[in-house]
Order: C-alpha cells, then structure tokens, then sequence
C-alpha cells in the first residue's frame, strides 16, 4: 500500500557531491519522521539523518556539517544533499519514513529498495 522509491545515487570523486531523493506513496494519511540510513559492507545499518514532520533535524556525528536532509511535505519527498564526500560513506543509502496509512491510526516504519553510494577517484 505504501512505496518509498530513492533515486540519486551512484559514483562520485572523493570531495564531490550527490543528492538523494526519496518518494512515498499510496495510501499515505500522514507522514511523521522521515530519515536515512546506510550500510557499508560487513558493517550494521546506520542513522546518517532524520528530519521530523516539523523539520527538525538530528545527523551522525560522522555527516554533520557535510550532509544537509531535507523534505517537501506537498511531494511527500525527503532528500539528502551530501557534500564532502569521503569513501567511508560508501554504502548502500535507505530511506526510512514513519507512515500512517488512510484508514489507520499508528504509524508504520517503511523503507525503501536502497541506493549504492560509491566515493572513489
């Protein structure tokens, strides 16, 4: 019933930039924290940004003052403008979204597919 859709990944130089964008839809009644996450290889997923429904933000100690998480409520959008790259943020990007459905009264955590960041010259 609910779709998160990422776009924007792919290979960059080290100190280069990209942005991800993260798309929700279907049945969707409202949107409360959207965030993203990544995985590197071997290693846990982890928090990179989260933005709440009120545009408050919180970043990884690891991203601060590089990475800027954004989101367009009428798009049901989040974004994330990553700037300064460096190759350990290499990994596999998620978009995360706390979502309650039409006819629902509890949000639900979705994700979506996934999209592989790779920082190397």
């Amino acid at each position: 019933q609910v779709q998160l859709v990422e776009s924007g990944g792919g290979l960059v130089q080290p100190g280069g930039s990209l942005r991800l964008s993260c798309a929700a839809s279907g049945s969707i009644s409202s949107i409360y924290r959207m965030g993203w996450y990544r995985q590197a290889p071997g290693k846990q997923r982890e928090l990179v940004a989260v933005i709440t429904s009120g545009s408050n933000t919180n970043y990884a100690d690891s991203v601060k003052g590089r990475f800027t998480i954004s989101r367009d409520n009428a798009k049901n959008t989040v974004y994330l403008q990553m700037a300064s790259l460096k190759p350990e943020d290499t990994a596999v990007y998620y978009c995360n979204a706390q979502i309650v459905i039409v006819a629902s009264f509890a949000p639900r955590d979705y994700w979506g597919q996934g999209t592989q960041v790779t920082v190397s010259s």
